[in-house]
Parts: C-alpha cells; structure tokens; sequence
C-alpha cells in the first residue's frame, strides 16, 4: 500500500537541522497478514546518534485490531527494548478484527525513507510521519505528525492547564513528580499519553501512546502545525481510536486500558479530610460539628496526623491512642458512616514491625551494592518497596491485615495513597539521607499533647467487633529488560521535567527492580503498581466488597483499580476554575471516573466566598471532599454561615441525584461512556463548544455554569441550539439559541444548573443525611423532553457494595408523544417505588393524568415553570406505562 496522493499534498513542518541529518528507515520484507500487515526497518544512511544509538534493526506490525481501533508497534528486532509490563497494563485483544477493506482506519505508507500515515476511507487524514525521519536510538525515540492548522487537541495529561490545548509552542512532559501546588505547564502526578483530535463535522479520533519512559510531547505551529514524540526509551506503540464521536472515542480507549472499577454506593457521599488534625479528639469534634450543622457528612478522612513520627502502619500512642481510634470508628460505622486513613508508599528506615517484616522478605528498593536504597520523606530517613517483588503483595496484604485489622486494629472502610510518584524530598544524589532529614526537620514535631477532648460524641459504643476474612494474590513478574549500557542518570536528552534531573526528588533512575528493570523505565509505573496492590490488599481484607483507593500519582488503565484526587491544589479562583479541566480529563479521557479536587483548595487560605463556590461545585464531581493543609485556617463546611447554607443545599442536590450519577458511573464500567461530559462531547459539531472548559455536563444530561470570577454574582454562560430547563427556577424551559446568556444575581449558596432537553432523570424524592438512609427514599422521575417532544433515561440499582451482584435491576425510561413507558431488567429487590413523575414544558393544565392500575392519581401543575408534577406510586418491579400530556 503506497501513501495516498492526498497525504503528500499535506504542508509538512520542517525539523532541527541535527534530526534532519538523521537517515531515517527503509521498509524491506513487507508481508500482507489477514488483519493488517508486517515489515523489516533498516537504518537508512549513516546513523546520527544524537542521543544515542541508533538500532540498525527494527520491526513494524500493524494489526487492524476492530473496525475503529488500529494497533501500529515498532520495536528493536530482537525485543531488548524495554516495554510497559501486561503485568502493569493488559494489552487488548482483538476480538473482532477488521480487514483493511471493512476498517474505519487506513493504514499507507512510503517505503524509503519510511513513513506512515492514517486515513479514514474518505480520505482525511488523521496521522501523518512524512516529511521528518523516524528516530529510534538507545536513549530517544523521536516522531512527528502533521496536523491540521488550528487543531483541537485534549488530553495529554496529567496537567492543570485549559482543557482544549495550546497547539502554539506548547510542551507537555511525561514524568511524575510531587507536584505541590499543581502548576500550570509543567509535569505533574500522572501520565496518560493519550489524546483526542476533534474536526467538528469531520469526526473525532484518538491516539494513545503506550510508553512509560519519561518524554516531552512537543505541540507547535513553526512551519506548519505539528505534534512531535519525544521519548527516553521504550517503542512506539500506538492505538489509533476511529470514533467518529467524541463520546465513542474515549469508549474506544477504555477498550484499551480498560473499563473502570465500580465504587461503592456510599462513596459518592461527602467527605471531610485536613492535615492537621492534632488528635483523635480533634477529628470527633468535626465529626460532631457536622451533625450540629446539619450538613450531612458520609466520610471522616485523617491525613499523615494519625501515625506515629510519621511511620506509616502505626498509630501516635498520645494523640490518636488505639482504644479512642476504635471508638471513633465504631461511632462512625454504628451512624452510618465511613473512615478514612491515608498510607504513603516510603516505610521509614528504623526497627519497627513494618520496616523489619519488609527486610525479612527483601522487597526494598536496592542501591548497586545490595543495600537497601534510603531516601528521606515524612518519618525521616525512609525505604521504598519494590513492587514488581513476587513478595510485596504478600508483605502489602499483611501490613494492612495486621494493621487495620477489623478486631484489634483500625477498622478503615477504604484507603487513601499519596507521595507515590514515588516522591523522596532528598535532592538527588541523596549521599547522606540522615543528615538531611535532621538538618530539614523530619520527622516534624508534633503539636503538644492535649488531656481530653473539647467535645464529646455521645453515643460511643464501648467495643466494635466485626468480621475479618483473608485471601492472597502474587504479584506478577514482568518481561523486556531494556538496553544494556544506557546512562540512566543524565540521559543525553533532557525532558523539561520541573523536578530537574530524573531522580530528583524521587528514587533513582539507576536502581533495579526485582525483575531486572529500571526505575528509568518504570518511574511513571509507580504510582499505578502501589494503587493496584492496595486495591489487593483491601480485597484481601474484605473479599467480595468494592475497595476504594484514592490516589495521587497514576498511569494508563488506572481506573481499572482505583480513582483518583488531583493533588495539592491551591485555595485560588483560578484553580477552583481549573479544576474542571482536570477532572474532565481524567473523566472523559483518561477513563478514571471516580475523581475530584481538594475542595475549597489545599494550600493558603481559603476565603468564605470561595470555599461556598467550591463546596457547591465540588458536589458535582464523582469524588467530592473538602482537604486543606497544616498551617492554613480550617475550611470544614460549618465555619462560615455562608459556606454552611451552600454546602447543605448542594449536598442535598447532590444526594438527590446520587441514583442518576451511580447509573451514569456504572454504565461507564460497562461501555466506557463518560460520567462527566465536556459541552463539545454532547454538541460535537457546534464550534462554539470547542474550548468551553468552565461548563461541563455531570451525567449527560445536567449541564452545571459555576460562577467563576472572584465576589461576582454573575456569569455569562453558552446555552446552544436546543432546550434546556432550569434546576433552581423549578424546572422552567429555557431556549438556547447558540450563545451567550447572562445570569445575574447568583448568589454565593446557589449554581446554575440546566437540564438538558431529551432527559429523563432518576431522581431521590427527597434527601438523607446519609447515603444508607438515602437508599431507603422513594424515586421521583424528571422527564425534560427534547425539542422533538421525546426523552429517556435509564436508572441502574444493585446492593451498592458487593463487586459481584446477584441481583440487579437496569430500568430503560422513555417518554414519546405524552406516553411515559418504563421497561427493562428487574432483579434487585430495591423495597422502594416511583413517588413522583414530572413532566416539563406543558403549555396547559392537562385534564387528567392516567396511570395504569392507577386512575384516580393526582397531580399539580405549574403555570411559571409549566410542570406538571403527579403524585403516584410505581413499582420498580414491573414495565409501567404513564399516560401524561404531550409537551
């Protein structure tokens, strides 16, 4: 297959003079395979080394996996190349293959120099190599496409920058790091190299790059638009996405990565977390003021306060004594509610049980020479487990069955993991670990010991005893070594990695795993490896039920384990703005749906008016919690009158939608479909749309425009071509005409919310101070029709627990010319039924209302908002059908 005419007629950019010189590959040997095809490369000229070594041999596979999903790889001959683990992230299958006569992804190529493009059978095209050379060395892989001018790009992350990318000389880097105050245009926690490219009315597709060395992905428009690889090892292995939707895009990718894992019904509540709680009197105060506030909190979290001189597995024996923690928790459980610790990766380096048991068992990191690699974090001087070791998991699940261990230990309901890029605050190289940590004051002293609590829980049982259970799972072992003689310090590429050099402030790039890789190849895996075995771990504990694990530093296919905060945000107007763009990555790109910001901000001082906006826009990510640090003034949601109105009527929306949110997230664990929605995912072909990044749609069909600008009380929001109806003015229709609208008089307890016209939501009649009491409310149905008169929605039930579920019920609701019709699985018995059905957008009173087996129902009708609300009581056992006015 020689390169299409239309590729070569493309303006190509030009590249630097040295790579230029670069030969480039020749295509030799190309076989035709039933589902794509394979070929030899071989340098094309003299190699360049500018570097490193250029491999003189390489092989090229294009497998045609599906119709909309092509797999390219391009790797050394022999497969010395280090690789990503499947151990780490399971390759897809290709269940349905497509030929290139029924894919939706034309793979051409030119055979010298070698180059390769991506079409659509229509003739875009979607990547194109030709014009600069393919550079594959030791230590730099380099290759660059063409784009269109102006693209829309998104994605690329972890980052905290707009949503839509800068494509004028803009570079994202791909190595993770503590990233304290996540600053905009720099390499923060995670890495998902994986974009999407949006063309309005010409589609959407995506490209992943499955590679997890570090790399500078390089965005510019010098002579011509580009996007530009730039990586210090691995191959180029990549998965083009064929959409042609955005939506269809990132389920493309969840196919790749993998769909995520179903959280627990109660994690969606609220949840309070500070570093700084002095001690356990201190956390029953918060929880106690809470209940007096009559803000309903599902969550009581502990930061690092709760350890002893910050060694991880232990409890401080004066400020958060075992017998008052266990009373805390067993007061929590018996109302209901849940209780969170965190745990860091780094075991301080001293004689107590957790840093013995793991030197027993040699699962430390090493340094060449044997000894156990120190670094220094929270505890002081501190050792770093290996998690490619057959024997952590085994270590990990008995750290967590002995410490947390339900009858005498600290009974936790879930977990929370930072510092696991992996992060070490010793400058690199860490020659005296022990005089750095004195000399920085680590371990940090603690607060003084206080003789009792200010206030007291009533209710406090006197012991808690529930049931333990054990299981054990190997880690696996990985493949793909790497190169021998790469210099694994100070590479000759320099990625902009704001750290500095690639072991500062983390492990060192030279130390060998267990399996024989390098940090310098599996750095980004970090964070991802110590989430999936903590996922284990607790599994290992509880067998059966959903772990939630919240964690800092992630990769590729981390949903598939875990969710994920954004990190150590600041308490500014900028940020709280930007949060939306990180979660709506993460969300509708990178397929980790459970996620969400430090509410109200982590670092300084938060102010009440912003604290009241953040706690009503926080109840609209999947993870909503309130975490600020030591140091800073205390921002629970009690403090400030303001603050406490906001968060009381935001949770109250927010639990009243809780159905609706767990329907959307579990069906984004069956088909990749987004829980949050970018306003172009929903109105791809409206240009508008495009770079709108303060507006988003939670679900697909409750479009949420926070006010966003610093004491203002208003916002212009973009309403598009469709009908919309208003959340906090009783559901009235809004027509939008594709542009701008202004909201005035927003005030600080209120967010502008607009159902989306063709919605049917499930909602809770009414709300609960916590999610468990919630699930014993009854449901009330929103029909919000369309433009044409139709709506649907559909409402998933199970027992909100168990990963395995016996019984489930998945209940279609449709809603076409005045008939409202409920069909579907019914299997969970849910011991609640349908309460009330609203019906938008009705010019009139109806004259009656007919529901079957019910003739006499009653029901209201609102001449301002034209709701029609009837009262009636529905089974969500059985099909229904409604009779209702048509809208």
């Amino acid at each position: 297959m020689l390169l299409l005419p239309v590729l070569l007629s493309l303006r190509l950019p030009t590249v630097g003079a040295a790579q230029q010189k670069c030969p480039g590959y020749a295509a030799r040997n190309i076989r035709q395979t039933t589902n794509g095809l394979a070929a030899d490369l071989h340098l094309a000229g003299t190699a360049c080394n500018i570097y490193g070594t250029d491999l003189p041999s390489l092989t090229l596979t294009v497998e045609y996996q599906s119709a909309t999903r092509l797999h390219v790889v391009i790797q050394d001959q022999n497969r010395t190349v280090y690789q990503v683990p499947e151990s780490v992230l399971p390759r897809p299958n290709a269940t349905d293959p497509a030929t290139a006569a029924t894919t939706q992804l034309q793979f051409n190529y030119t055979t010298n120099p070698f180059s390769f493009a991506v079409s659509r059978p229509n003739g875009e095209v979607l990547f194109n190599t030709s014009g600069s050379p393919m550079v594959f060395e030791s230590q730099y892989l380099r290759l660059r496409t063409s784009l269109p001018n102006h693209p829309n790009l998104y994605g690329l992350g972890e980052h905290s920058d707009h949503f839509r990318l800068n494509t004028s000389n803009y570079t994202r880097t791909f190595w993770s790091r503590d990233a304290y105050g996540i600053p905009q245009g720099t390499n923060l926690y995670g890495n998902h190299p994986v974009y999407v490219d949006h063309r309005g009315k010409n589609g959407t597709h995506g490209i992943l790059f499955l590679n997890s060395n570090g790399m500078d992905i390089k965005i510019n428009d010098t002579a011509g638009q580009y996007l530009e690889y730039n990586t210090l090892g691995g191959v180029f292995d990549f998965y083009f996405l064929a959409g042609p939707s955005p939506i269809e895009v990132s389920q493309q990718i969840s196919e790749v990565v993998g769909k995520p894992a179903m959280m627990a019904y109660w994690t969606f509540g609220f949840h309070q977390c500070r570093y700084g709680y002095r001690d356990v009197y201190q956390v029953a105060e918060v929880v106690y003021n809470y209940s007096q506030a009559n803000i309903p909190l599902e969550t009581m979290w502990t930061d690092i306060d709760y350890m002893d001189a910050r060694k991880v597995f232990t409890l401080d024996p004066q400020r958060f004594p075992l017998h008052k923690m266990r009373e805390l928790v067993s007061y929590l459980h018996a109302h209901q509610q849940h209780y969170i610790v965190m745990v860091d990766p780094a075991v301080a380096y001293q004689n107590y049980s957790a840093f013995n048991n793991g030197k027993n068992l040699d699962i430390f990191m090493k340094d060449a020479d044997g000894s156990i690699f120190q670094g220094v974090v929270w505890p002081g001087v501190t050792a770093f487990p290996d998690w490619f070791h057959p024997d952590t998991q085994k270590y990990w699940n008995d750290e967590f069955g002995s410490f947390f261990n339900p009858d005498t230990g600290l009974d936790i309901s879930a977990l929370w993991i930072d510092m696991n890029e992996a992060a070490n605050f010793c400058n690199y190289p860490c020659s005296d670990p022990s005089g750095y940590a004195a000399e920085n004051g680590f371990p940090p002293k603690p607060p003084p010991v206080r003789n009792g609590p200010a206030v007291t829980l009533e209710g406090f049982p006197a012991d808690f005893q529930p049931p333990t259970n054990a299981k054990r799972q190997a880690s696996p072992r990985a493949s793909m070594l790497g190169l021998p003689g790469r210099k694994l310090i100070n590479p000759p590429y320099t990625i902009r990695n704001a750290a500095g050099g690639l072991s500062n402030k983390t492990l060192g790039t030279d130390l060998v795993h267990y399996n024989g890789l390098v940090e310098y190849d599996t750095h980004n895996l970090y964070g991802t490896m110590m989430s999936s075995a903590s996922r284990q771990a607790l599994l290992h504990r509880r067998p059966g039920e959903r772990p939630l694990v919240i964690t800092r530093s992630t990769f590729l296919g981390a949903g598939a384990h875990v969710g994920h905060w954004t990190g150590d945000n600041v308490a500014s107007w900028e940020q709280y703005e930007i949060s939306m763009t990180d979660m709506l990555n993460f969300a509708s790109i990178f397929q980790v749906p459970m996620v969400g910001s430090d509410v109200c901000g982590f670092s300084q001082n938060t102010t009440e008016t912003l604290c009241a906006r953040w706690m009503m826009l926080g109840a609209f990510q999947s993870f909503y919690r309130n975490h600020n640090e030591l140091g800073n003034i205390g921002q629970e949601a009690y403090r400030w009158p303001m603050v406490a109105e906001a968060s009381r009527r935001a949770i109250d929306i927010r639990y009243r939608t809780l159905d609706y949110l767990y329907t959307a997230f579990y069906t984004q664990t069956q088909t990749g479909k987004p829980l949050m929605n970018p306003m172009l995912y929903i109105y791809p072909e409206d240009p508008k749309t495009f770079s709108i990044d303060a507006q988003y749609f939670y679900g697909d069909s409750l479009l949420v425009s926070p006010v966003i600008e610093e004491n203002k009380t208003a916002v212009d929001i973009y309403l598009p071509d469709d009908i919309f109806y208003d959340w906090n003015a009783g559901f009235a229709p809004v027509r939008g005409n594709a542009s701008l609208v202004t909201l005035s008089d927003v005030n600080f307890t209120t967010i502008p919310l607009h159902v989306r016209g063709g919605s049917i939501m499930p909602l809770r009649i009414e709300s609960a101070s916590t999610t468990t009491e919630l699930r014993k409310k009854g449901f009330h149905i929103l029909i919000a029709p369309g433009l044409d008169g139709k709506a649907n929605g559909s409402l998933y039930l199970d027992d909100g627990l168990m990963i395995k579920q016996p019984q489930t019920s998945l209940i279609n609701f449709a809603f076409n010319n005045g008939t409202f019709t409920m069909s579907g699985h019914y299997g969970y018995p849910a011991n609640v039924s349908i309460e009330r059905i609203s019906l938008c957008n009705i010019g009139s009173a109806p004259q009656r209302v007919t529901i079957t087996g019910q003739p006499n129902s009653t029901f209201i009708y609102d001449k301002d908002t034209r709701v029609v609300a009837v009262d009636t009581m529905i089974s969500l056992t059985q099909n229904a059908t409604v009779q209702l006015p048509a809208s």
